[in-house]
């Protein structure tokens, strides 16, 4: 008989749960509360009928963007998936495997799951984008999630350089993800090929110009 799931949320706010403190795992300096539903172990299997795998496809990527986005993560490894507190509940005896892991990758990467993750391709960077029924398995080996989408980071980053009156300024790409100015900013551990692809958002949209390829390079703001 199949086990029933949780209605899925689009909240990233981690709901309630029965895990005691010490499953968190002590070397993530932000502490995460993982949602009850962590503790069922149906959760752990993908479940054969549609409709109730969808709904738990959708529970898997709300609780990756939650505590990817508590720990700030930006990129995942499918090799160590697996051994992650993330799809691992040793109070319960539980792991999602690696290949169902991949499946609620792939789920991410799809419409259906609102594009919140990217497969990054070899030698492609983080830039290609394919669907995921066109990557053969043996490539993805690793995936940006997007618990916020380019488009919200370009607003934050926006927001930022507005906020602080530096709209005509010239500030480096090292300043704006690095330094003391930005400190407590979520993009603050962001790499800079993503962030430069945040970036290029706002060159678009005319409200910044970017001189130079290193990260030394300038950004003016308009």
């Amino acid at each position: 008989m199949e086990s029933p799931l949780p209605a899925p949320t689009t909240s990233l706010t981690p709901q309630p749960t029965t895990l005691p403190a010490a499953q968190t795992p002590s070397s993530q300096p932000p502490t995460f509360t993982f949602p009850s539903h962590f503790s069922f172990p149906p959760f752990f299997t993908l479940q054969p009928n549609l409709t109730t795998l969808s709904r738990q496809l959708a529970l898997w990527s709300t609780l990756i963007q939650t505590y990817t986005a508590t720990q700030h993560i930006f990129r995942l490894s499918l090799s160590d998936a697996p051994s992650s507190p993330l799809f691992h509940n040793p109070s319960i005896a539980r792991r999602l495997d690696l290949l169902s892991i991949r499946r609620v990758f792939d789920y991410m990467t799809s419409a259906e799951g609102d594009r919140r993750a990217e497969w990054v391709l070899p030698g492609s960077g983080s830039r290609k984008k394919v669907e995921a029924s066109a990557i053969p398995n043996e490539q993805k080996n690793q995936v940006i999630v997007w618990w916020r989408r380019p488009e919200e980071w370009a607003d934050a980053i926006y927001g930022w350089v507005d906020g602080t009156g530096q709209r005509g300024s010239v500030l480096t790409v090292y300043e704006l993800r690095e330094s003391e100015e930005v400190k407590g900013q979520e993009w603050v551990g962001m790499d800079e090929e993503l962030f430069r692809r945040c970036l290029e958002v706002l060159v678009k949209r005319g409200k910044a110009q970017v001189f130079g390829e290193v990260e030394g390079a300038g950004v003016k703001f308009f």
